[in-house]
């Protein structure tokens, strides 16, 4: 399968390979960071003696907008953590080899206040980035101009990234999400054809993040569909239920992830029922460093388990 950007580099064609290839053969291990330190990272080692094969970053402390003067100590330790992103993970990649996944939580390109990726503290309008003219577009196009170069710095070092955009657009807790799914797959698509055929970020694997029919984009600009799931802790899911959503109302032609989740799945389930997951992603903070969701002998089963795929 090649990725739909036809001009994908090599390493992102062999990247893409690798997802099909493992997808209901194995599942690749994932874990979320938002921290320079990445303390999830070194948690499960020194309870497993492996890594994850996957890490996952955040690039919101790379927006243009971050109203400094009206936010909360919360939002600004936030920013702060998530410093020199970039920088972390293109350490991480060069020195492990492991898969680069990033998401944006996106500070409002104008407008709002604290932290304004969520609906609730800003009045952007995404709708109106859809309007050729408009102040909302201007400002959704510099802020993609800032967040391409950081992004091309990977492709200079031919380093492939799981690239996943306007994650959880099937809900309006986040700005691109607000004005409905329709909106949220015009922008999608705008960014799809400003980073592909403008920017020529041709290491990017597009990643699609909502299991709402009326959303998809469409399988011409997507090559992994995935969603976000949190489940009650503890839970013992291959998700069964979520794949089947997910495919149903996106694609079938693609290979899919579970590209957030609070709860790990079950190994000894996936295993049996060769639910073609690629990867999953658990998220941070308390969903790793703590039992509150997953306990020690969850973490330590997937990491001992032929089916799961990390690393020394």
């Amino acid at each position: 399968m090649q990725p739909v950007n036809k001009h994908a580099t090599k390493e992102a064609c062999a990247l893409l390979t690798y997802l099909y290839q493992t997808a209901g053969n194995k599942i690749i291990t994932g874990q979320h960071t938002q921290t320079v330190p990445m303390e999830e990272r070194s948690h499960i080692h020194e309870i497993t003696g492996r890594y994850p094969k996957l890490q996952g970053f955040e690039l919101l402390s790379y927006s243009s907008n971050i109203n400094y003067e009206d936010a909360s100590e919360e939002c600004l330790t936030e920013v702060q953590n998530n410093r020199n992103t970039v920088e972390t993970a293109l350490q991480w990649a060069r020195s492990t080899g492991g898969i680069v996944s990033f998401c944006f939580h996106w500070f409002s390109p104008i407008g709002g206040s604290d932290k304004s990726f969520y609906t609730i503290h800003t009045d952007f309008d995404p709708s109106r980035v859809l309007i050729d003219g408009t102040p909302e577009r201007t400002a959704f196009y510099r802020d993609l101009d800032v967040i391409a170069i950081e992004l091309r710095r990977f492709q200079k070092e031919n380093i492939p990234i799981l690239w996943r955009p306007f994650h959880e657009a099937d809900g309006d807790w986040f700005w691109w999400g607000s004005k409905g799914h329709a909106v949220g797959r015009e922008l999608y698509k705008l960014m799809f054809d400003y980073f592909v055929n403008v920017q020529q970020l041709d290491h990017l694997l597009w990643v699609w993040n909502s299991p709402v029919k009326e959303g998809y984009p469409g399988d011409d600009y997507i090559d992994v569909i995935s969603r976000d799931i949190y489940l009650e802790p503890h839970t013992v899911t291959d998700y069964q239920k979520e794949y089947e959503e997910l495919v149903a109302n996106t694609s079938r032609n693609k290979v899919a992830a579970l590209a957030e989740v609070g709860v790990i799945p079950d190994i000894d389930m996936l295993e049996q029922s060769r639910l073609p997951w690629a990867y999953y992603m658990t998220w941070s903070g308390e969903f790793c460093l703590t039992e509150e969701h997953n306990n020690l002998e969850a973490l330590q089963k997937m990491y001992a388990s032929d089916y799961a795929v990390s690393m020394k």
